[in-house]
């Protein structure tokens, strides 16, 4: 195992942090194992925690199997995603629900104009929505990976085209496409340069 930082500096157990963080990578092939519905259920229930402003949670799920909807999907997904999107066992369309303020009465009780505030202001609605939806996305990736599964992120897709095959009459606007499954053959590309603790950080 490698890449892993020492327990008295981060107590999530070195297993762990390979399998979420350190070892797990992005698959580009998948084998025919199935995903249950049990695990997709798990992975939304454990990435259902993190925080979104004014615990709005906008994010939202549409998962697609074969079929003839992954068929209707693949003619919006770039022509270089299309092998890995059709061969994934699960593709999970992750969207935001600019309509997420119609649930705020329920899941921010504690400010009640809220809900009023933004459905008179639908571009608020939608910076808001997308922004957080994007920060559950992140947790939504280590949720696969938690389940023991393999997730591929892809931004490669036209989202009006999805969201006007899938999402019409809604407010759900597409954000990700993520395949998830097993890694097949070949799966992994050779991991790219990650810049330093240098590079990135700063203290003031």
């Amino acid at each position: 195992m490698t890449n892993v930082l020492p327990d008295h500096l981060i107590t999530l157990h070195p297993d762990a942090q390979a399998q979420l963080f350190t070892e797990a990578r992005t698959a580009n092939t998948f084998t025919d194992t199935p995903v249950s519905d049990d695990q997709l259920h798990a992975i939304i229930d454990l990435t259902k925690y993190p925080p979104t402003a004014m615990n709005t949670q906008p994010l939202r799920v549409l998962f697609i199997r074969p079929g003839d909807n992954r068929q209707r999907l693949l003619t919006h997904v770039a022509e270089g995603n299309r092998a890995k999107t059709a061969t994934a066992p699960v593709v999970a369309v992750l969207a935001a629900d600019t309509n997420f303020h119609e649930h705020l009465d329920t899941i921010y009780p504690i400010r009640p104009g809220m809900r009023a505030h933004f459905a008179a202001n639908p571009t608020d609605r939608d910076t808001l929505a997308r922004f957080n939806a994007t920060l559950q996305i992140g947790y939504f990736l280590l949720g696969v990976r938690a389940a023991g599964l393999a997730a591929g992120p892809m931004a490669g897709f036209d989202t009006t085209g999805v969201d006007t095959e899938f999402f019409t009459d809604t407010g759900w606007k597409s954000l990700l496409l993520v395949n998830i499954g097993h890694p097949g053959p070949d799966a992994w590309k050779p991991r790219l340069p990650r810049l330093d603790h240098d590079q990135i950080v700063r203290h003031a």
